[in-house]
């Protein structure tokens, strides 16, 4: 991608031009030290004059009120805010109208900004002084004063803070008061300009030692360019955060590229757009183009003939693929279509703000759409692709700390759907998108995670974490067996990515990483734990063997262990774990595969896996109390044993021996009152236990004798 530029052969303005501003991505202002505010239309070159100023007001800065707010257009969207030479700042409308005009400053008003919501206006001025205003115009507070000009001025993305300039230093102040104040040097001349971008939280700073610089929001420099010819007078961002401009004398520069190349045969197709091309992306073989008007969807199968439809808005900031569909957000909200063009769901949550959505805070699989709230980051929203709907009972995703980066894992069942999140401390989380009624489990299982990425085709999570490349081969055995968890990770030292590197995609077995200086990095990983999970996901038990026979290795061994418990096959389970030498859980599944009862194996199968109330629940669905009651002794949950026994009134006898010999063991006293009061009068007698419980296992057995027949005999009939 490049700048493309024109030049009038006779300028409208005939004057300096300050300072300008978008409405929309064919509509843009400007204003002059001709005292004129002018609108263009850059795609039909229109010009029209709007308002012209006062002979002694020459303008400085523009900006737009926020055009929506929570998914609602605010009356003022359609007004703008310019400040000027005379301390004043003015609230104009799109028709030109002044609607007010506020003193504001001794000197001049050299900037102003609304913040995110449009619910305040800060100003900053050549008395040093930055000044908070309400959205009428009425002074909130005086946040700074200061012995020097302060030339810009930024919120930040919640608007609890203020970034501006002091000289060679920038400071971040919060609107409470008594709060830490932030403040470092940041150039080595005056600093002339800033920007603080609302969706990667990435500051941007341009001064006259002729260098333009990266910060995070904590004040530690990303990156620092090379020294320019001339002093660096203008900087800003995208809106999504992935690129942005800067100005020089005679130089306007901005980095990135967007083509077309077929590596398979070296072809270069040349695709030609009736409008200008905002958005692009390339991905399970479709190309998504986004104009200002419309939408084309190419086929990598065919160029010459794409799927065109008009947009309803023409910025749209962010583009998401999934297999069978993707995903537009634009400034009035997120839009799902099928590759054949046709609207699928359009999502919507409360408070919904898509000006700050990106990559990082929405995810998109075949399936589901999760989606970052901005108002509480401790929120997910999930959805239904096809219908846009909450997904089971409508209540998001809530975890304890605030959330940078999500992601969905792309293959698999809707209902064993997963979701990877890194939260504020760095810790990478994992949990199903389906809850079944019952409380979602949010495991961790790394941390100091700086990016993340799942496979697009077989459901393998990597991430880069702290030093080291990390491949978690099957996630989900995190919840199947997690002692075996670090067995099924491949690491490599990531040292080589130099720092703060950031995974841009991982398809098939390479994942491309993105290094702070901008170079893409390629690395290959063994493509066996894709084959595998492509054979267990056609239960081709045998095949899955066969490889790992084949491959010999620990790590793949590992993952068909966890891969076969998943699925209940213990036959592979229990070869798999002898292979890794795990020999107490080739005993236990040995153990297991000897109970009389499908429903006794099924629930000794979740006691494995760590689900012991999912394996109580089971039993006692199945009028197995005896075995209920069993593993709950086994657990030590004595408390829960006794109430299982004295509810369905058997075994209490059995709860207490069990009891009695463990403070035996332990050579202790009983102490807890229920058992020192169901003990009264009662002997425990091992022998009448033992009778009892052979008896119920005699029952168990020909009860699924029983049922064994009775499937049998309708297979016969059939």
């Amino acid at each position: 991608m490049r700048l493309k530029t024109s030049l009038l052969k006779e300028p409208k303005h005939k004057d300096l031009v300050s300072c300008v501003g978008w409405t929309t991505a064919d509509e843009l202002y400007s204003c002059s030290d001709d005292h004129q505010v002018m609108r263009w239309n850059p795609v039909s070159s229109e010009t029209s004059r709007v308002l012209k100023l006062p002979q002694d007001v020459y303008p400085i800065d523009l900006h737009w009120f926020p055009r929506a707010t929570g998914g609602k257009k605010q009356p003022q969207a359609e007004s703008f805010v310019l400040t000027s030479s005379d301390g004043k700042f003015h609230l104009i409308s799109k028709l030109g109208r002044v609607e007010k005009s506020v003193e504001a400053h001794c000197g001049a008003v050299l900037a102003g900004r609304w913040n995110y919501e449009g619910t305040a206006l800060v100003t900053a001025g050549e008395d040093g002084q930055v000044k908070i205003w309400s959205k009428s115009g009425m002074l909130r507070s005086t946040l700074a004063q200061q012995g020097t000009p302060v030339y810009s001025v930024s919120w930040a993305p919640d608007s609890d803070k203020v970034l501006y300039t002091s000289g060679q230093q920038l400071i971040i102040k919060p609107l409470q008061p008594n709060a830490k104040v932030l403040q470092w040097k940041a150039h080595d001349g005056l600093i002339l300009k800033t920007d603080w971008n609302s969706v990667n939280e990435l500051i941007l700073s341009a001064g006259e030692d002729c260098r333009y610089k990266v910060w995070d929001s904590f004040g530690r420099v990303l990156y620092n360019s090379q020294p320019h010819e001339y002093p660096i007078t203008a900087i800003a961002w995208a809106l999504d955060g992935e690129l942005f401009a800067l100005g020089s004398f005679n130089t306007l520069r901005l980095c990135d590229k967007t083509g077309v190349h077929n590596v398979i045969n070296d072809a270069v197709d040349l695709l030609e757009f009736r409008d200008r091309v905002i958005k692009a992306s390339l991905n399970y073989g479709y190309l998504v183009v986004s104009t200002s008007l419309q939408c084309y969807v190419f086929s990598t199968r065919n160029w010459n003939t794409p799927l065109i439809f008009d947009l309803k808005e023409g910025t749209v900031s962010l583009i998401l693929q999934a297999e069978r569909h993707f995903l537009l957000v634009d400034g009035g909200g997120l839009y799902l279509y099928s590759y054949e063009g046709r609207l699928i769901s359009s999502p919507k949550y409360p408070g919904m703000r898509t000006d700050i959505l990106n990559a990082l805070t929405v995810s998109l699989s075949n399936d589901t759409l999760a989606v970052k709230d901005k108002a509480d980051e401790k929120v997910i929203y999930i959805f239904e692709a096809l219908s846009g709907k909450p997904l089971g009972d409508g209540k998001p995703l809530t975890h304890k700390t605030e959330i940078v980066e999500i992601a969905l894992d792309q293959k698999g069942l809707t209902s064993e759907r997963k979701i990877a999140f890194i939260d504020k401390n760095r810790d990478l989380f994992i949990t199903s998108v389906k809850r079944f009624g019952k409380e979602q489990k949010i495991v961790k299982i790394g941390t100091m995670v700086q990016s993340l990425a799942w496979n697009d085709s077989c459901n393998i999570l990597c991430g880069i974490q702290d030093s080291r490349f990390t491949v978690w081969y099957y996630p989900n055995t995190v919840y199947v067996d997690k002692d075996l968890l670090p067995k099924t990770l491949y690491e490599k030292d990531a040292s080589e990515f130099s720092k703060s590197p950031q995974i841009v995609s991982f398809v098939g077995s390479q994942v491309t990483i993105r290094r702070a200086d901008g170079s893409l990095v390629h690395l290959h990983i063994s493509p066996y734990p894709a084959i595998l999970h492509g054979h267990v996901s056609s239960s081709r038990w045998e095949d899955g063997l066969r490889l790992c026979r084949f491959v010999k290795d620990q790590t793949l061994w590992a993952c068909l262990a966890a891969m076969a418990v998943a699925n209940k096959d213990m036959s592979t389970a229990e070869i798999a774990y002898a292979a890794i030498g795990e020999i107490d859980k080739v005993q236990y599944i040995n153990s297991i595969k000897e109970l009389p009862s499908k429903e006794s194996r099924l629930a000794h199968m979740l006691l494995f896996s760590g689900n012991s109330q999912e394996a109580e629940t089971l039993l006692l669905q199945a009028g197995l109390v005896y075995q209920a009651i069993q593993i709950n002794i086994n657990l030590y949950n004595w408390e829960r044993a006794l109430d299982l026994a004295v509810k369905h009134r058997t075994h209490v006898d059995t709860v207490l021996a069990y009891r009695q010999k463990f403070l035996e063991d332990f050579g202790k006293k009983e102490t807890n009152q229920r058992f020192l009061q169901y003990a009264e009068g009662l002997e425990v007698d091992w022998n009448k236990i033992k009778a009892k419980i052979e008896m119920e296992i005699a029952k168990e057995r020909e009860r699924a004798a029983a049922s064994a027949a009775g499937r049998s005999s309708v297979t016969v009939q059939q």
